[in-house]
C-alpha cells in the first residue's frame, strides 16, 4: 500500500528548436512592444487610446506566444494536454499587463512613484499569465513548486518589469536620435531575453511527479505543429501592427515635411503671425512679430495677447480677451485694432482671426499687419480725392458731396440752389503760348478770385483744366444774377504772371433747382450748356439755362455722332466749282469741296460740319478721302479724253501738321496714276505760323511737282516776308474782299495791292467769289489771272463737271 501512495518525480526535456522560436518570439514582440511606444508617445487624442489598445493587444499576445510555446516545448515522459479554457483566460493578464505598460509611457512624465507601481502590477500580470498557463496543463502527474525558485521568478518578472518601462521610456525620449533603430534591436533583445529568463525561472521551480500509471487521452493535435502555428500566427499579428507603425510613420514624416514647410513659409512671412490657446495666450508666433512690435520670443511667450494688441475698449481684461477673440464679428474677418510695441508705441494693426478645434480644444491664429503706412497714404489720398492738387479748391468728389448734402436740405426745406458752370475764356491760348507753369499760376490767381466772390457757405470747386463750378445753397435768381455779375467785373482786371500782363474772362452758366434739375447730374450738365451758349454769344458773360439750348446742344451731338459714322456710311460726296482762265474764259481747274448728305437732317452746310471735324481729330481721315476721291476723279477725266487740268484740294491744318502727309500724298497720287503736277494743295495763312516746320513741308511737296497756293490771303496774321519764302505758285483772294470791292474802296485797293504783290513776286493769282460781270471786268482791268465763282459756275458733281469739259473740248476741237 505504502509503495502505491508514493510518486515518482517525473523527468523533463526542452525541445531546442521550439526553445529558441520562444525566444525570437520574445525579442520579436518587445521590439514591436519598443516601436509601439514611440508610436503612442507620438499619437494625440483618439488616436492615442486606439495605439495603446492595438498595441496592448499585439504586445500581449506576443508575451503569451512565447510563454505557450515554451510549454509546447517543454516534453514531459507522460500525455500532456492543455485546458482551453485556461489557456485563454492566461492571455488577459499577458493583455492587461501589456496595456498598462503602454499606458504609463505614453503619459509625458513619469514620477518614480508611477514607476514602482507600474512595474508591480505588470509583474502581476507577467507571473499572473505564467502561472495561469501552467495550471492548463493537463496530465497525469502533480505539479509542485520550489518556493525559493518560484519567489526567484517574481522578483525576476519584477525587474523585467521595471526595465521594460525604462527601456520604453528611454526609447520613447530618444525616438528622433541617430541609430534609433540600433537601440530598439539592442533594447529588445535585452527585454526578450529577460522575459524569457523570467518563464524558464518559473519553469524550473516545478515539479512533475506521476500519481499514477491510469491511461489519458492523448491530443490528436502535434505539440510541435501546434507551437508553430500558434508562433506564426503571433508573427502575424506583430508584422500587422509593424506594417501599422510603418504606414504610421510614412504619413507622419510626410506630416513633418509639410509641417516644416509650412513653419518655412510662415516664418518668412512679413505679417505678424500668432497662434494662441482658447484664453488668448501665446503658444507660438513667427519673426514677424518681432520685426512689427519689438518683442524676444522668450519675453512674449505665453502672455496674454492683450500685452500687444488693444482692441480700443476701456479695460479690457485677459478673462474677456478669448469671448472678444470668438465674436462673430471678428471671425474669418479683417478688423483694425491698435498695436502696442514694446516701447509702447500706438501703432495701426490690421488684424484677420481664424478659430479652429484640436482634440477639442480652441485655438485661434491672429495675422496682424502694420499699417501705419498705408494709413499715412490714405490720409495723403483723402486729401487728393477730394481737393485739387495744384488750386486746394474742392474737386468734384467734394463738391458732388455737398451738392448731394445741399439738395436734401433744399427738399426739406424747400429752398433754391445754384449751380454756376464757369470756364475761362483765352485760357487755351495763354497756356499754349506762354507754357504750363504759367497757366497753372493763372489758375491759381483765378481760383482766389472766384473765392473772394463769394461766402463762407458757397462752394467754389475746380473740374479740371479751366473749368470751375460753384454752388450757391438756399439762394435766388436775384442773389445767383449779382454773384454772376460781381464775378465778371472781377475778371475785367488783368493778371500778373511773371512779369506778364494777362487778360482771361469768364463764360458762365446758370442752373437753379429745382427749376433746370433734381439732382446733381442734370444740375451741372443744363448749367454746362448755358455756358456753351455765352461761348456762342461773345463770351464774357453769363445765362441762365433755357429748355431750347438743350436742342442745339442735342444738334451738335447729333451731328457729331453722325459725322463719325458718314464716311463707312458713303454719306459725303465730292462737289466740284471751276476755276476760269480769266483771259480767254476755260476752264483750267477745279476746287473740290465736301458735301453731306445726312440720312435724316439732309444737306449739312460744311460750315457745320468742317470746325467739328476738326474739333474731333474725324478732318484727317475725311481729308484723306476727300483728296484720294479728287485725284481719282481727275485722273478718270483724262482718261475719258478730255484736256488735263488742275484739281485743287483743300488741306486742314490737323492735316498738314501730321508727319505722315508727305507719305499720304504720294501714296494717293501712286494709286490714282494721277501726275503730281495736275494736283494743288490750297493751304491756310494759319497752317504756315511755324515756319521752320511749313517751309520743309511745302519743299518737299513741291519737290513732287504739286501746285501750292494760299488760301483765302488776306484773312490770316502771318508776316508778309514769308511770301519770299515759301515756295508757293499763287495767291487765292478771300471772296470777303471780292464781293464787296465796290462796296468798298478799302476792298478794292486790297484786291488791287494783293494782284500787283503776287505778279511782283511771280506768282499767279485766282479770285474768289466772282458773281458779276463788273467784278469780273475789275479783275480783267487789274491783270488776275484765274477766277471762280457763281458766275461762271456753283458747285457741280461729277456728272455736270464732265458736261461742261465736254462741251468745252467740243469748241476747242471746233476753233482748231
Amino acid at each position: 500500500m505504502k509503495g502505491d501512495c508514493l510518486m515518482d518525480t517525473l523527468a523533463s526535456t526542452y525541445y531546442l528548436p521550439l526553445v529558441l522560436f520562444s525566444i525570437l518570439i520574445a525579442i520579436v514582440a518587445s521590439f514591436a512592444a519598443l516601436d509601439l511606444g514611440i508610436r503612442i508617445h507620438r499619437a494625440k487624442g483618439y488616436a492615442r487610446y486606439l495605439w495603446v489598445s492595438g498595441g496592448a493587444f499585439a504586445m500581449g499576445m506576443g508575451i503569451w506566444s512565447m510563454h505557450f510555446i515554451a510549454m509546447l516545448a517543454f516534453h514531459l515522459s507522460i500525455p500532456v494536454t492543455y485546458d482551453i479554457a485556461i489557456v485563454i483566460k492566461s492571455i488577459i493578464p499577458a493583455i492587461l499587463a501589456s496595456w498598462l505598460a503602454l499606458h504609463l509611457i505614453s503619459k509625458p512624465t513619469m514620477r518614480v512613484s508611477q514607476v514602482f507601481v507600474g512595474a508591480t502590477l505588470i509583474a502581476t500580470g507577467i507571473v499572473s499569465m505564467h502561472y495561469v498557463g501552467m495550471d492548463a496543463m493537463v496530465m497525469g502527474a502533480t505539479l509542485t513548486y520550489n518556493p525559493f525558485l518560484w519567489v526567484l521568478s517574481v522578483i525576476v518578472a519584477y525587474v523585467v518589469s521595471l526595465a521594460a518601462l525604462y527601456l520604453l521610456y528611454k526609447v520613447k525620449q530618444q525616438s528622433d536620435s541617430p541609430g534609433i533603430f540600433v537601440k530598439k534591436l539592442g533594447s529588445a533583445v535585452v527585454m526578450g531575453l529577460a522575459v524569457v529568463g523570467m518563464h524558464y525561472t518559473g519553469m524550473s521551480a516545478a515539479t512533475f511527479r506521476q500519481h499514477g500509471h491510469e491511461a489519458m487521452a492523448v491530443s490528436t493535435i502535434n505539440n510541435t505543429l501546434l507551437a508553430y502555428l500558434v508562433g506564426f500566427g503571433v508573427l502575424f499579428i506583430l508584422g500587422v501592427a509593424f506594417i501599422s507603425t510603418f504606414i504610421d510613420r510614412r504619413f507622419e514624416t510626410q506630416s513633418l515635411m509639410s509641417e516644416r514647410k509650412f513653419r518655412a513659409v510662415v516664418e518668412s512671412a512679413n505679417d505678424a503671425i500668432i497662434l494662441t490657446d482658447n484664453h488668448g495666450t501665446i503658444i507660438s508666433w513667427n519673426k514677424g512679430v518681432h520685426a512689427i512690435f519689438g518683442y524676444e520670443e522668450s519675453s512674449i511667450m505665453g502672455k496674454s495677447l492683450l500685452t500687444i494688441i488693444s482692441f480700443g475698449d476701456q479695460g479690457e481684461q485677459e478673462e474677456l480677451i478669448s469671448m472678444r477673440l470668438k465674436s462673430a464679428q471678428l471671425i474669418g474677418k479683417t478688423c483694425e485694432v491698435q498695436g502696442i510695441r514694446k516701447d509702447k508705441a500706438i501703432i495701426p494693426i490690421e488684424l484677420s482671426i481664424g478659430l479652429w478645434t484640436d482634440e477639442g480644444k480652441t485655438y485661434f491664429s491672429c495675422i496682424m499687419r502694420d499699417i501705419t503706412e498705408r494709413k499715412q497714404a490714405e490720409e495723403k489720398i483723402n486729401q487728393m480725392v477730394y481737393l485739387d492738387p495744384l488750386t486746394g479748391l474742392p474737386n468734384r468728389h467734394l463738391l458732388n458731396d455737398r451738392l448731394i448734402h445741399a439738395l436734401d436740405q433744399a427738399q426739406e426745406n424747400k429752398q433754391m440752389i445754384g449751380i454756376m458752370f464757369i470756364d475761362l475764356d483765352r485760357f487755351k491760348y495763354i497756356n499754349d503760348s506762354l507754357g504750363h507753369a504759367t497757366g497753372d499760376k493763372l489758375l491759381i490767381e483765378a481760383a482766389k478770385r472766384f473765392q473772394d466772390c463769394v461766402s463762407k457757405f458757397e462752394t467754389v470747386s475746380r473740374q479740371g483744366g479751366d473749368e470751375f463750378i460753384i454752388l450757391f445753397p438756399n439762394t435766388t435768381s436775384d442773389e445767383i444774377t449779382k454773384k454772376a455779375r460781381t464775378i465778371v467785373r472781377a475778371f475785367a482786371q488783368s493778371f500778373s504772371i511773371d512779369d506778364n500782363e494777362l487778360f482771361v474772362t469768364p463764360s458762365v452758366g446758370i442752373s437753379m433747382y429745382p427749376g433746370d434739375g433734381n439732382d446733381l447730374d442734370t444740375l451741372i450738365k443744363n448749367a454746362d450748356t448755358a455756358m456753351y451758349r455765352v461761348k456762342e454769344l461773345g463770351k464774357n458773360s453769363f445765362q441762365f439755362y433755357t429748355p431750347d439750348m438743350n436742342d442745339a446742344v442735342s444738334k451738335k451731338m447729333q451731328l457729331e455722332i453722325g459725322l463719325r459714322k458718314a464716311l463707312e456710311r458713303g454719306e459725303f460726296q465730292v462737289y466740284y466749282q471751276p476755276q476760269i482762265n480769266v483771259a480767254t474764259g476755260g476752264i483750267i481747274g477745279v476746287e473740290a469741296l465736301i458735301r453731306w448728305q445726312h440720312p435724316e437732317l439732309g444737306q449739312i452746310s460744311p460750315v457745320e460740319f468742317i470746325p467739328m471735324a476738326e474739333e474731333t481729330g474725324l478732318i484727317i481721315p475725311i481729308g484723306e478721302w476727300v483728296l484720294k476721291e479728287a485725284c481719282r476723279q481727275n485722273k478718270e477725266w483724262q482718261e475719258l479724253g478730255f484736256p488735263p487740268i488742275r484739281m485743287a484740294v483743300n488741306i486742314s491744318s490737323r492735316q498738314f501738321q501730321q508727319s505722315n502727309l508727305i507719305e499720304v500724298v504720294s501714296q494717293t497720287l501712286k494709286e490714282t496714276g494721277l501726275d503730281a503736277k495736275y494736283l494743288e494743295l490750297e493751304l491756310t495763312e494759319s497752317i504756315i505760323q511755324d515756319s521752320k516746320f511749313a517751309i520743309s513741308t511745302m519743299q518737299k511737296l513741291k519737290g513732287m511737282g504739286i501746285f501750292l497756293s494760299i488760301d483765302d490771303f488776306g484773312t490770316g496774321y502771318s508776316s508778309l516776308s514769308y511770301l519770299k519764302l515759301f515756295p508757293i505758285d499763287s495767291l487765292k483772294i478771300d471772296q470777303s474782299f471780292t464781293r464787296n470791292m465796290f462796296e468798298n474802296v478799302k476792298d478794292a485797293a486790297l484786291v488791287h495791292t494783293i494782284i500787283s504783290m503776287a505778279h511782283n513776286l511771280d506768282l499767279k493769282v485766282i479770285a474768289e467769289g466772282v458773281e458779276t460781270q463788273d467784278q469780273l471786268a475789275f479783275l480783267v482791268e487789274k491783270q488776275c489771272n484765274e477766277a471762280q465763282g457763281y458766275l461762271f459756275s456753283k458747285p457741280q458733281n461729277a456728272e455736270h463737271i464732265s458736261v461742261l469739259l465736254r462741251d468745252q473740248s467740243s469748241l476747242s476741237n471746233k476753233m482748231a
